[in-house]
């Protein structure tokens, strides 16, 4: 798995209008489109997606489980130094506004064109933030999967709880 397999997992489940074809996902997720087709292979290899035709179902119950347990294992947080860019994990909503402001300066993600200056994490694949700023909900789910991979438990458990109810399981 990589990155991106999430980031492509993650939009699938949310996605509320028509399907999203191959070249759209590319787009929205701003990786290329033959990292897209990677990807999809590698999601139904591991038995978290289903393509049917046109129609791409996401195992949402196996992708949750994952995401619980093995998530914060497989991509474990990279932090850095200070640098500009766009808040993430329990820096950024939808926990942002569950929790008291600490001292610790945000979590962001490197980005040039950021408008946050904080302790860098890496995020799941090198487009996150680019992709993240042009989707909102996309956004949000991207940053409570950096709340389960660096959080607390507090954070971890609440952002486990959101992420259920936004892909639905």
């Amino acid at each position: 798995m990589q990155g991106q397999d999430i980031a492509l997992l993650l939009k699938l489940a949310i996605q509320d209008g028509p399907r999203l074809q191959s070249k759209d996902l590319a787009e929205s997720l701003c990786i290329s489109p033959s990292e897209v087709s990677k990807a999809l292979k590698r999601c139904v290899e591991a038995d978290l997606l289903y393509i049917a035709g046109p129609e791409k179902r996401v195992n949402r119950s196996a992708l949750m489980e994952f995401l619980s347990h093995g998530l914060k294992y497989v991509f474990p947080p990279r932090r850095g130094s200070m640098v500009r860019g766009v808040l993430t994990a329990a820096s950024a909503e939808p926990l942002k506004s569950r929790f008291l402001e600490d001292r610790e300066p945000p979590a962001v993600w490197p980005y040039a064109e950021g408008k946050v200056r904080g302790i860098s994490l890496a995020p799941l694949y090198k487009g996150a933030p680019k992709a993240a700023l042009q989707d909102p909900k996309f956004y949000g789910v991207l940053a409570l999967c950096d709340a389960i991979r660096s959080g607390r438990a507090r954070e971890r458990n609440l952002a486990i709880e959101l992420l259920e109810k936004e892909i639905n399981v």
